[in-house]
């Protein structure tokens, strides 16, 4: 009996090796360790997109989507993917011509009970829009479902048809397990085991009883993926999704929801323009500081101060400054009124005994004698008039009260500003430059909020001011809700011209790595990332270099959430 045992074990050895191997790859597919490189997955086939087939020409772009028998249809402009409503829609296709009614839903639909029988159809659609008659052709594929795979009767059929050899070979290839790893475990494996028959046999056979016990019971095959026909498969909406290569699949449904817009790039000159910081100042002209020339203490006028934001007119009265005296200005007034009345006196004296010797004095001395003694007295009047009379302190121009330093009773020093007023429609853009730049004419800025401005060029100084020169715009039309010290980009052109594509602001946004890209709209529901360079062109748009040729369509609406899309 030992010597059958023996004469059995090399036998025994094989067969238990394979069965180790196969168990071993059944088990599950294994990794590759860091350092293989076994190749890029296959892209993502999503199971839930409906057959669908797509359409355009230079005016049009049609998609044909087939779920639950019917055809649902969706119509949009070719350059700017626009929805396009009140169409009418003829479809020419197996069971004759029919006319797509409108879903309610921005899009139109029609029966199409053929949807059913799998096939390829030919399908003729006359759109009639705008003004404009089209006739598009498309081809629909309706696939047929994939049969369930049936499995084999057990594993000693599947040993006996040989598909037991190819099911290891393709499970080590998908595993990414290499054939030398598979057959090294494989002979270990062997090894323990025909030590074990060789010592209990019976322990053995119970050992590789209970691991063929342990496994499903057949080699069948690995479920595969549902079809992209099958109705179970198909979702009552498509998913939008992002394929490894960057591209995007967005079904219509999703572009409507997101609002995608799309431009048809070309290529033209544009002079050149560069960036300046600046920042929002008042018109000179048109606005004004409130201050006192004498030092005195404030008091309200009549009605109050100003509030500030208030708007006044040129020639309120805005404050009032009572003048303080010291005792050594008020000494010399006092010596001054002294002096004034004692030459009064003296003057109205001469002029009586003028006056009593009319007849043989000259007319002429009288008058001047009169006109001496009423000097003398205004200007007594007027130093004692000036103590006690207070500054008017009035708006110099029209306009909104912007700054206020008035306090009733605050001390006023000549040459202090109480009050800034400022005209909220006159304002101008300082902006710095750091190059003595030759400036054209028109010009934007643009704020931090996204909003642009219309900008003229006023004139750039000499002189520097912190190594750079200054250089002012005024603004074209409404200031709106821009306030003095208001910090923006202002975008000059300059005499130099450049050669590019110019896109909204809008179309370029931030890769993963930071580099700017734009989607170009390469079919109805694919959208393609492309890296490109840019230079800033004005307030709302930049000019792309490089990067994209003229004649795509960009999508400049609604980039920054299919950036979003994984």
């Amino acid at each position: 009996m030992k010597a059958a045992v023996t004469t059995r074990a090399p036998l025994l050895m094989l067969i238990l090796a394979a069965l180790c191997l196969a168990l071993m790859v059944r088990s599950g597919p294994s990794r590759a360790h860091e350092g293989h490189d076994h190749g890029a997955p296959p892209p993502p086939v999503s199971t839930t997109i409906a057959p669908r087939a797509d359409a355009s020409s230079e005016d049009f772009e049609i998609v044909l989507i087939a779920r639950e028998g019917r055809l649902q249809i969706f119509l949009d402009t070719f350059r700017g993917n626009e929805p396009v409503k009140d169409a009418t829609i003829e479809i020419d296709g197996p069971e004759g011509t029919v006319r797509a009614e409108p879903d309610g839903a921005g899009g139109y639909g029609v029966a199409a009970p053929w949807l059913a029988q799998p096939g390829d159809y030919a399908l003729a659609i006359t759109v009639q829009a705008r003004g404009m008659v089209d006739v598009l052709t498309a081809s629909l594929v309706i696939p047929a479902p994939m049969a369930a795979p049936t499995a084999p009767a057990g594993r000693w059929s599947a040993i006996k048809d040989g598909a037991l050899v190819a099911d290891l070979r393709n499970r080590i290839t998908e595993g990414g397990m290499t054939i030398y790893a598979a057959l090294a475990t494989a002979f270990a494996a062997g090894f323990l085991v025909a030590l074990l028959l060789r010592r209990r046999p019976a322990t053995a056979a119970v050992v590789m009883a209970l691991a063929l016990v342990a496994s499903d019971g057949t080699w069948a095959a690995p479920p595969s993926a549902a079809s992209p026909g099958s109705t179970a498969a198909l979702a009552a909406r498509d998913v939008a999704q992002r394929f490894p290569d960057g591209a995007l699949f967005v079904p219509k449904a999703t572009q409507r929801i997101l609002a995608i817009r799309t431009l048809f790039t070309e290529e033209r000159t544009y002079p050149r323009s560069v960036e300046l910081p600046g920042r929002v100042i008042p018109d000179p002209s048109r606005a004004g500081y409130v201050q006192a020339s004498v030092a005195g203490r404030l008091a309200p006028p009549p009605g109050g101060f100003p509030r500030l934001g208030a708007r006044v007119n040129a020639g309120d009265v805005l404050a009032l400054v009572q003048p303080a005296i010291n005792s050594a200005d008020a000494t010399t007034q006092q010596l001054q009124a002294r002096e004034l009345e004692q030459q009064m006196t003296l003057v109205e004296r001469r002029l009586e005994r003028l006056r009593q010797i009319q007849s043989v004095v000259a007319r002429a001395q009288i008058e001047d004698a009169e006109l001496e003694l009423a000097g003398l007295r205004l200007r007594r009047a007027n130093l004692d008039r000036a103590p006690r009379e207070p500054e008017r302190l009035v708006a110099p121009v029209s306009g909104v009260v912007a700054s206020v330093q008035a306090i009733a009773g605050q001390i006023a020093d000549p040459g202090t500003a109480i009050y800034l007023i400022i005209d909220p429609d006159a304002l101008w853009v300082e902006a710095l430059s750091f190059e003595v730049r030759a400036l054209a004419a028109e010009a934007s800025g643009r704020l931090a909020e996204g909003g642009a401005l219309s900008l003229v060029y006023r004139g750039s100084g000499l002189a520097d001011r912190n190594q750079a020169v200054p250089i002012q715009f005024g603004i074209e039309g409404k200031s709106g809700t821009l306030r003095p010290g208001q910090l923006l980009t202002v975008l000059a052109r300059s005499t130099e011209e450049r050669r590019g594509i110019a896109l909204p602001r809008t179309a370029v946004v931030r890769g993963a790595n930071g580099q700017s890209i734009v989607y170009a709209h390469t079919n109805a529901e694919r959208f393609v990332p492309l890296e490109i360079r840019v230079e800033p062109l004005d307030g709302d748009r930049v000019l792309a270099v490089s990067g994209i040729d003229p004649g795509r369509r960009i999508v400049v609406q609604g980039a920054e959430l299919l950036n979003q899309v994984r």
